[in-house]
């Protein structure tokens, strides 16, 4: 299934009288367990649409655990629900599909990351919210895309970091704070496969549409050089998370977007910013993992409760301190303009 497909809703569209009885079924299902549904901006429309929050996966976390419900329904990925589970261990928290994963999660595990520190005592672990929750137990600080930067920035000159998974944002804020770190050598095979040839051609085809570009993706060091060497001077290119690129499209004077992420954040760029155009980078920019949870899967896992996902005591209250000290220097920004 193409991008294109996937954003219309080609996958767990929900429609006609069986459609119309599973929402009320959900409906009704959400009502009983006092729960509250997150869809993730990768996901299909069909679960955008009836989530009550949608958004980037820290966000959601954060929003879940300051609501009153009682059952958290995360439809995202494996790692997102840890860290619902890590903020808020009071809830029952549900992942739709247990083999929901993640690409660029998996590149990494605790044993590694233990290992690695080894090899450089003393250094200050910054591990992206991408991971595990035995790996955040093992770090100093998580971080988003958002808020990568400014975490970077905060930690002294002379510590050494050591910067995990994704090395093409690693790469990304060895650039632009100018600070050397040890980058470990994962990707997300979405993000590594937007190429630069992709962007040229579709550039080529739309001069005149604004580039919204993802840290994660393998195109983003060799775009920002090449801005830096005027071969992109107009118009603007933006580097940000999906939040960001959901503000910055509603905000931005421009008609037309180029979106260089995952193809499942159209829909809801579409819903908020109406009239404008979007349009990917590559339609084959998709995760197959985020498109695994159904409006099916969703009303299986309130009538059953479950797949529940914990996290061990000990671990969550270890990667919650790497949260909280993320917290507690940042704010989410607004996107950059380079």
């Amino acid at each position: 299934m193409t991008g294109t497909e996937w954003v219309n809703g080609g996958s767990g569209a929900v429609g006609g009288a069986a459609g119309d009885e599973l929402l009320a079924r959900i409906t009704r299902l959400r009502q009983e367990r006092n729960a509250v549904i997150l869809a993730h901006n990768y996901q299909i429309p069909a679960i955008q649409d009836m989530a009550d929050f949608v958004g980037d996966s820290l966000g959601l976390s954060q929003q879940a655990a300051a609501t009153d419900a009682g059952v958290i329904v995360f439809c995202g990925v494996h790692f997102m629900a840890e860290t619902a589970a890590i903020l808020s261990p009071e809830k029952v928290v549900l992942l739709p599909d247990l083999e929901a994963g993640c690409s660029l999660a998996g590149t990494i595990t605790a044993q590694q990351l233990r290992e690695w520190k080894l090899e450089h005592p003393g250094a200050v672990v910054v591990s992206y919210v991408n991971t595990s929750a035995e790996v955040k137990a093992e770090s100093d600080y998580c971080c988003t895309s958002s808020n990568a930067e400014a975490i970077i920035r905060s930690i002294p000159a002379e510590r050494e970091i050591l910067f995990c998974p994704d090395m093409f944002l690693g790469a990304h804020l060895e650039r632009v704070t100018g600070r050397k770190m040890h980058v470990w050598m994962g990707e997300c095979h979405v993000h590594a496969g937007i190429e630069p040839d992709h962007l040229d051609e579709m550039r080529s085809a739309h001069p005149d549409a604004e580039l919204l570009i993802h840290p994660e993706c393998g195109c983003t060091s060799s775009t920002l050089y090449r801005m830096s060497s005027d071969d992109y001077s107009v118009p603007a290119t933006v580097v940000a998370s999906t939040e960001g690129m959901v503000r910055r499209a509603a905000s931005s004077p421009a008609s037309t977007f180029i979106v260089a992420t995952e193809v499942g954040i159209l829909h809801r760029l579409e819903l908020m910013a109406p009239g404008k155009r979007f349009i990917p980078a590559t339609g084959d920019a998709v995760c197959g993992y985020m498109k695994r949870i159904t409006p099916e899967k969703v009303a299986r896992a309130l009538e059953r409760m479950e797949p529940r996902i914990t996290v061990d005591p000990a671990v969550a209250l270890r990667a919650r301190k790497a949260i909280d000290r993320m917290v507690s220097i940042t704010a989410v920004p607004t996107p950059a303009v380079a």
